[in-house]
């Protein structure tokens, strides 16, 4: 399957760690040109290890890199709050919805990869200023054995789910991208935030009826004892929990499809390592590297030299889901104020 064939905007997803080793845009060690120039990569999939392994694997091509992962929902505003004394060199992950974002802030550089040509650039910037990377399938899994799994999120409202399943917290770009595949099902432009009532007492019941995701929880060894059998997960942490723990899930796979989204690179402005960032991101986006990060970590590339070197489990996954038909254009426009109201009236 080529990833043409995915079509999709994006959003994705991970944790926070601290600013440590991110210094002005203006110091020294951020030269431009040379070997040993550092680059700050901000992204917001560098979670299970991706950070770590990223680090290693570009130092062996010749570059020094930190990673520094932030939660999606806290990227784009970080990035937005430096633009005038920029701390990273370049951004990777996050969904056209932010970039977006980011573009009509000007803190990025229009550039164009050398690997342009190998990916579907319906899924990227137009203008040039974003490029796609990585097609995430967002889903709900389910445990190997669950007996008579549901099949679509309507189905988890009745009193045989409660509690059995995991809702990932909104301040996360999956979390965020589900709750709007599910409410975009529910549109009305008379409605409150174009949704109408009966969608948001659908959404209200859906929260309430499950689990929000805990600090610290393990909603996937939960979903393999078979405690909490179903959770929210991003794609390739659906391939890579399968990997690590020797397990296989049922995938909730709803008749209208679930939501695409595509993680995409961009080079930030107001550093002086722009030839280096560009150098970074030719290499990270090539073929080989995105066929080593679809192995090492499940992902699905938007590369197709890459995606055409998968795996049959990659593939089997891939084809098991269809892509939901969403208006990221509402989505984009709306989204802030559907969390918002979702946190302030229904999570408990």
């Amino acid at each position: 399957m080529k990833t043409r064939r995915l079509g999709a905007l994006g959003l994705c997803l991970a944790v926070t760690l601290s600013m440590a080793a991110c210094g002005s845009g203006n110091s020294d060690n951020n030269s431009g040109k040379g070997g040993d120039s550092q680059l700050i990569v901000y992204t917001n999939s560098g979670s299970d290890g991706r950070d770590a392994w990223l680090e290693e694997r570009a130092s062996e091509a010749g570059f020094n890199i930190t990673v520094v992962q932030i939660a999606a929902g806290d990227l784009a505003n970080r990035i937005v709050s430096e633009k005038n004394n920029a701390q990273a060199d370049l951004v990777f992950g996050l969904n056209n919805v932010e970039y977006e974002k980011l573009k009509a802030e000007d803190t990025m550089e229009k550039w164009e990869p050398e690997w342009k040509d190998e990916v579907d650039m319906s899924l990227g910037d137009p203008d040039g200023y974003y490029y796609p990377i990585v097609i995430q399938p967002l889903v709900n899994i389910m445990n190997k054995d669950l007996k008579n799994p549901p099949k679509d999120y309507t189905d988890l409202l009745s009193d045989e789910w409660t509690d059995k399943y995991t809702i990932l917290g909104f301040g996360g770009g999956t979390g965020k991208t589900l709750l709007a595949g599910f409410l975009v099902r529910y549109t009305d432009p008379d409605g409150e935030l174009g949704i109408s009532d009966e969608g948001w007492d659908t959404i209200k019941q859906w929260i309430q009826n499950g689990h929000m995701e805990a600090d610290g929880e393990d909603y996937v060894g939960a979903v393999i004892d078979g405690s909490r059998p179903i959770c929210e997960m991003w794609g390739s942490g659906v391939l890579q929990n399968e990997a690590e723990r020797n397990t296989e899930f049922q995938i909730m796979s709803p008749e209208v499809g679930v939501p695409y989204v595509t993680e995409q690179i961009a080079i930030l402005k107001g550093r002086n390592n722009t030839e280096k960032a560009i150098e970074f991101a030719n290499w990270f986006g090539s073929s080989e590297l995105q066929t080593e990060w679809m192995n090492k970590f499940g992902t699905v590339p938007c590369n197709e030299n890459a995606f055409e070197q998968a795996s049959e489990d990659i593939k089997e996954f891939v084809g098991s889901v269809h892509q939901q038909d969403i208006d990221w254009a509402f989505v984009a426009e709306n989204l802030d104020a559907w969390v918002e109201k979702v946190e302030l009236e229904f999570v408990q």
